[in-house]
């Protein structure tokens, strides 16, 4: 079930500990993803928090926002960026995006399956796009304090796992938010410290989000000499092969 969107803005934009999440996951994908010039770029459910650093580069950018979430104008002061979809049923044609975006997005779908499948749609062949889904063995899946405490969380193989089965291949693993969730001031101020040591010592089961770099996998055709019908249709079966000299015999010759 999806958060409605006045809470995911309201905690990453006016409290202190969501602000704290939006850079540690921006840094998180900027070191993923550091140029994508000339690229169009998407994100999906609740990324428009994550997807600033590439509006200079990009060349196409747009925020899509789930129906059961809601929609709010994005960026603000800007030209709005931001759509209101379908889940399964995005106002992209096939293979037009390049970079996608997930967040706040798989483990709130009801049917996830079938957001894969339209991800893998409207992605070009080769594109790429990163989940950020909880971590199942991070302290911010078990506390419902945040957006991350709501949904389903994943692990990395568990996510590995329904990724394959939709046709995409995991890339890059990583993870970010090593701050147990409090907003408490002296758990704020340390942050930035827990994030550089959490990311210097990879202990990414401690982490509240995992971050994934997908690609989309296109299988190409089999090769190989066309083979012909060697059996006779059977529509023709029980005609006889032409007599030489019956052509032009009439009814009134026959015996």
């Amino acid at each position: 079930m999806h958060l409605d969107v006045v809470d995911l803005k309201a905690f990453y934009y006016r409290t202190r500990l969501g602000r704290g999440a939006q850079s540690a996951l921006q840094r998180c994908l900027r070191g993923m993803w550091p140029d994508v010039s000339g690229q169009s770029v998407v994100g999906y459910g609740f990324a428009a928090p994550f997807l600033r650093p590439f509006m200079a580069e990009a060349d196409r950018l747009m925020s899509f926002m789930p129906a059961p979430q809601g929609v709010m104008p994005w960026p603000p002061g800007l030209p709005n960026l931001s759509a209101l979809v379908q889940e399964t049923h995005w106002p992209a044609q096939a293979g037009s995006i390049d970079r996608i975006v997930v967040a706040h997005g798989l483990e709130t779908c009801e049917r996830p399956g079938a957001l894969l499948e339209e991800i893998w749609r409207v992605l070009a062949p080769g594109g790429r796009v990163i989940f950020i889904v909880p971590n199942r063995t991070g302290m911010w899946a078990q506390r419902d304090v945040t957006p991350f405490g709501h949904g389903r969380p994943y692990s990395f193989g568990q996510l590995d796992t329904q990724l394959r089965a939709h046709r995409f291949e995991p890339l890059v693993r990583e993870a970010a938010l090593y701050l147990p969730p409090s907003h408490r001031r002296g758990m704020l101020r340390m942050q930035g410290t827990a994030e550089r040591l959490g990311v210097r010592l990879r202990a990414h089961r401690l982490a509240g989000a995992l971050v994934v770099e997908a690609v989309k996998q296109v299988h190409a055709l089999p090769r190989g000499k066309k083979r012909e019908a060697r059996t006779t249709i059977s529509i023709l079966s029980g005609l006889g092969v032409p007599e030489p000299g019956r052509a032009g015999r009439s009814v009134a010759d026959s015996p």
